[in-house]
């Protein structure tokens, strides 16, 4: 399924980790080792894209890359101390410049002109390198990254552009055929459980359920660790689940509408639907608990392992994701449900 971060009101994940250089950063050996090598070497590239979906660590790898590049020391990892890893840390640094717009869905040529075509032009004012962090680049406009190739065609040696895109594909073939592609891939389990753990301290249990829901996502992992919403989220998810075989179709979709009335977390619950369903499947298959994730729903994995079968529970998980996909399709809300629940209720 598509991660999605909807839980508001919390630190970004970049924020709270770049403190620890590339050190700190979770997964995504591959990518900071090209990177730290580019530096070494001498061979960094004019223009990057960090591709990855949301909250996938493209914002701190890219910071800490601008970080590196302009730091004083000129190491493989920002000293964090000199004055330009100060600047930078405050978001004051005047050679590190991120591109900002106006309108949520779009960068348009105006913004795109203002901020980096006719600013890359002006010399670095203290450092060795003018660095543009375009966050959202796969926004870019048409007419946006037709202005913008022109710069990435024949840069200043001095610039390097950084663009950062949740989909790598909206961008123009012309440009990212002149961009080095950086493909941020989701991290193990064990590893954002381990960073639930240690990091942010979560108890074992809720960092189990939390690192299986990020699917692979750090940011998505903080953001449920830091979120009162989540473990609401989860127990819906849970009585809903748990007491399906008693309810009508109608009570269990007017149940989960009500539960997701204005606040989109629609997928996040489907999201919770296909893990306790695929440790259904896996009890049945091994009559294990230690790799399930909803370890302390035991009782009630059990006992929906016996009324379903195999075939019933690779049907509703089938079903579950189908459901995602309508909803993504704009299919009515209370029929997609209707249809799930049925196939639940039938298998």
């Amino acid at each position: 399924m598509t991660h999605r971060v909807l839980f508001k009101e919390v630190i970004p994940v970049e924020e709270v980790e770049v403190m620890k250089g590339f050190d700190g950063v979770v997964g995504h050996e591959e990518i900071i080792s090209h990177l730290q090598n580019a530096i070494r070497l001498g061979k960094v590239s004019h223009a990057y894209i960090f591709g990855g979906e949301h909250g996938a660590g493209k914002k701190l790898l890219a910071s800490l890359f601008a970080m590196t590049l302009q730091c004083a020391e000129h190491g493989i990892e920002p000293c964090m101390k000199c004055s330009s890893c100060r600047k930078a840390l405050s978001k004051n640094h005047p050679d590190i410049i991120s591109v900002t717009h106006e309108k949520p869905g779009s960068i348009g040529i105006d913004e795109i002109r203002s901020q980096l075509i006719s600013d890359v032009g002006i010399r670095p004012y203290e450092s060795p390198y003018k660095i543009y962090i375009v966050n959202d680049a796969d926004k870019l406009t048409l007419q946006a990254q037709n202005a913008l190739l022109k710069t990435i065609e024949e840069p200043p040696s001095y610039a390097v552009i950084l663009l950062l895109a949740d989909n790598p594909d909206a961008l123009l073939p012309t440009i990212t055929s002149r961009c080095v592609l950086l493909s941020l891939k989701p991290v193990g389990d064990k590893l954002v459980k381990d960073y639930l753990m240690e990091r942010m301290h979560i108890p074992d249990y809720q960092a189990e359920v939390q690192a299986a829901f990020a699917q692979g996502n750090i940011g998505r992992a903080q953001m449920a660790a830091n979120s009162a919403e989540f473990a609401e989220l989860t127990s819906n998810a849970l009585q809903i689940l748990k007491h399906a075989k008693g309810m009508t179709v109608y009570e269990l979709v007017d149940a989960v509408r009500e539960m997701s009335r204005e606040k989109d977390n629609i997928y996040d619950y489907l999201d919770l639907f296909v893990m306790w369903f695929r440790d259904v499947l896996l009890f049945k298959a091994t009559k294990e608990v230690d790799h399930l994730v909803f370890k302390e729903e035991i009782n009630s994995i059990k006992e929906r392992a016996i009324t379903s079968s195999y075939e019933g529970l690779e049907k509703i998980i089938e079903a579950i994701h189908t459901a995602d996909g309508r909803l993504h399709a704009n299919v009515n809300f209370d029929l997609v449900m209707e249809l799930l629940f049925l196939t639940i209720k039938e298998n």
